[in-house]
């Protein structure tokens, strides 16, 4: 477990250019603070535990302005930058190295139950304020760029921006 804190804090230190160092990524990132209850709350999930995983997810949406829902997945070293209005639904699927800025959305598009949130393979960027919406892939290697509304699967490597 301590092996996976520091790699989530060499994580930030790698991508996030403001982070100064690993004592204050430890002490005032919100991301990383959500990362860690996510972990604790999905546990919680998996273990049938469902409503001490949403009350614990509550909390932590409360401190944070982190939204994961504690069925969802989440790879190793996802950072999630200024992670404000970040909402990460049920059934989504986060690969490993992602970086999440703020406002971002993976949610779904019906109501109905199953697989209904994005996946997001490894190596993704995803700016801020995207939408990600439905039961849909994001290739390894992709750029979404800030607002951008993607409601289809994007092939690995793809750059999504958007120019005026």
């Amino acid at each position: 477990m301590l092996k996976r804190v520091f790699e989530d804090l060499d994580a930030v230190m790698l991508r996030d250019p403001a982070a100064r160092n690993r004592f204050e990524i430890f002490i005032t990132y919100p991301g990383v603070h959500a990362l860690w209850a996510h972990r604790f709350e999905n546990w919680l999930w998996r273990h049938n535990l469902k409503f001490i995983a949403r009350l614990s997810a509550n909390h932590t949406r409360h401190k944070t302005g982190i939204e994961i829902h504690p069925g969802a997945t989440m790879g190793r070293r996802v950072v999630i930058d200024h992670g404000m209005g970040v909402v990460i639904g049920e059934t989504a699927i986060v690969g490993d190295d992602v970086t999440i800025f703020h406002g971002v959305t993976l949610g779904g598009r019906t109501a109905s139950k199953g697989k209904r949130h994005p996946t997001i393979e490894n190596n993704v960027l995803i700016g801020a304020g995207a939408k990600i919406l439905g039961n849909i892939t994001i290739g390894s290697g992709s750029t979404i760029g800030a607002n951008q509304v993607v409601a289809r699967s994007v092939s690995k490597n793809t750059e999504m921006e958007f120019h005026i």
